[in-house]
């Protein structure tokens, strides 16, 4: 892994231990907050308890959707975001509703869940421009043998012209096959306790592809198709 790439994990790893954090301190925030406005409403101790917990589980299943959905280069369906969008008004409003009646009161029982918000979107958004990165390249890498020149040569038997590629495309050729077969040695020698292959995503980042492209090295090395090939005699 070259150092720009190290640098770009790092960049995220720090992203979303800052979204973490931020999660954390908005959650105990709004549950305070929700708590004390269904006790004002009439909800007995345990509705109050659970009511906060029912509010935020729906943000982070809706979140985790989103942020699955974004790895594989998609935005997230309308429930998940629906559901996002809905549980953070409801956490931001009761926030607001038992501040104290003034502006810069209610900006500051707000700023958790609005911090919050922004963050999330800015780690999706660094998500998805990895996730459309990793693809671009993982094309590339799967056009560029088909789109290289072929030339031509008479046939042994003389009887018309053999399309052969260039030397440097072969041995292009040669080089990709024998990195496809090196990263599959390592995912045999790099198994899960159990003694299973680790997974395409594992993979994938191991070699920063795509997940497509690590579930394309395990199924082509499991029917056979990344073996060593036969000495030339």
């Amino acid at each position: 892994m070259d150092s720009g790439i190290r640098a770009v994990r790092n960049i995220q790893r720090t992203t979303i231990a800052g979204v973490t954090l931020l999660a954390v301190i908005a959650a105990v925030v709004s549950f305070r907050h929700m708590h004390e406005l269904c006790l004002r409403h009439g909800e007995d101790h345990l509705a109050a308890v659970l009511i906060p917990l029912a509010v935020d589980g729906t943000i982070v299943v809706a979140s985790m959707s989103i942020l699955l959905a974004n790895r594989y280069g998609s935005r997230g369906g309308m429930l998940a975001w629906t559901l996002l969008v809905v549980g953070s008004l409801a956490g931001l409003g009761a926030n607001i509703a038992v501040a104290e009646p003034s502006l810069i009161g209610r900006i500051i029982a707000a700023w958790p869940s609005a911090a919050l918000i922004g963050s999330y979107e800015l780690l999706m958004s660094q998500v998805r421009r990895l996730s459309a990165s990793s693809n671009s390249r993982e094309g590339q890498e799967e056009r560029s043998l088909a789109e290289l020149p072929v030339v031509s040569e008479a046939g042994s038997d003389g009887s018309g012209d053999v399309a052969r590629p260039p030397r440097d495309t072969c041995r292009r050729d040669t080089e990709i096959a024998a990195f496809h077969r090196f990263v599959w040695q390592w995912a045999q020698e790099n198994r899960c306790p159990d003694g299973g292959l680790p997974s395409g995503k594992v993979i994938a980042e191991r070699f920063s592809r795509s997940p497509r492209w690590g579930r394309w090295i395990k199924r082509a090395g499991l029917a056979g198709e990344l073996a060593e090939p036969p000495p030339v005699v």
